[in-house]
């Protein structure tokens, strides 16, 4: 063992921190992949790394991160031998620490490393990777400032997390990614039926619009960065909207009512609006 970091599973995750490590001169002193070609070309832009089998790579290294797909890593984790001396580490989300028992059970520290980037584009995730929060929780005090001075050497900010939180924590991060891209996808079916415009014109009109307002929330804050006809109070537009898209049957108003709900929460903060404007949105959206 040479004390290093050994990451077990080279895909798009696995590629992204392997080079983030390296580049902070934190050393990867061997990589463990099903595909071994994988593992060999990553391992050749490493300094001083090896691919190996993955049971040889965890056994070269005193901190082991399992960048397997969720539904893998206990599979994985029971697939391998460890030992007291190390620490075994997974980089999902939502997945609790119970599906690293096997390495738990033969005296080894476990803990969670998630960043909240989308990796996939491995290439773009690593020049966003600094700024980003990360996701730690840890079996003991050791293992957690380990992984934290790590996530600073890369940047990252790190973010507590206490057993039984993963699954809320990622579930919530959802809303602020894949989700996103739900709503664009409620536009472009809107836009599709009533403009005949493409998925391609669509979302060249959108990301402009969706990247000024997340912008504007970074300045602002959400409360702040609202706009349109709710941020305004303008109940005359938002019944004309309610009326477009209902006639456009299927799901389209209902979800529509529940956002232009959470926005009245958010137009409520702001003190903007007089109680008599937010009541007439309230009975509005409640129709």
């Amino acid at each position: 063992m040479d004390g290093g970091i050994a990451i077990i599973g080279c895909g798009r995750l696995g590629q992204t921190l392997a080079r983030a490590f390296d580049a902070a001169g934190q050393s990867v002193s061997a990589l463990g992949s099903r595909r071994p070609e994988q593992a060999e070309a990553l391992a050749s832009r490493l300094t001083a790394c090896r691919a190996l089998p993955a049971q040889d790579a965890a056994a070269r290294a005193s901190l082991v991160f399992l960048c397997v797909p969720d539904d893998a890593i206990r599979s994985q984790c029971e697939a391998l031998a460890w030992r007291a001396d190390q620490a075994v580490v997974h980089c999902s989300g939502a997945t609790d620490l119970s599906a690293l028992e096997a390495a738990r059970a033969a005296g080894a520290a476990v803990g969670g490393f998630h960043p909240l980037q989308i990796f996939s584009d491995p290439e773009l995730a690593l020049q966003r990777l600094p700024g980003c929060s990360v996701g730690i929780e840890a079996s003991s005090a050791e293992l957690r400032q380990r992984l934290k001075d790590l996530a600073l050497r890369l940047s990252l900010q790190p973010l507590d997390l206490k057993p039984g939180q993963r699954a809320a924590y990622h579930g919530a991060a959802s809303y602020a990614a894949s989700f996103l891209l739900s709503m664009l996808d409620e536009s472009r079916q809107i836009w599709g039926e009533t403009l005949g415009l493409t998925p391609e014109q669509t979302l060249k009109a959108l990301l402009p619009l969706a990247r000024s307002t997340l912008e504007a929330a970074e300045r602002r804050g959400l409360a702040g960065a609202q706009a349109g006809p709710i941020s305004r109070g303008d109940a005359g537009v938002v019944a004309e909207h309610l009326r477009a898209l209902d006639a456009l049957g299927g799901e389209h108003g209902r979800l529509y009512r529940e956002f232009s709900r959470r926005q009245l929460e958010l137009a409520a903060q702001s003190g903007r609006l007089s109680p008599t404007q937010l009541e007439r949105l309230r009975l509005l959206l409640a129709s």
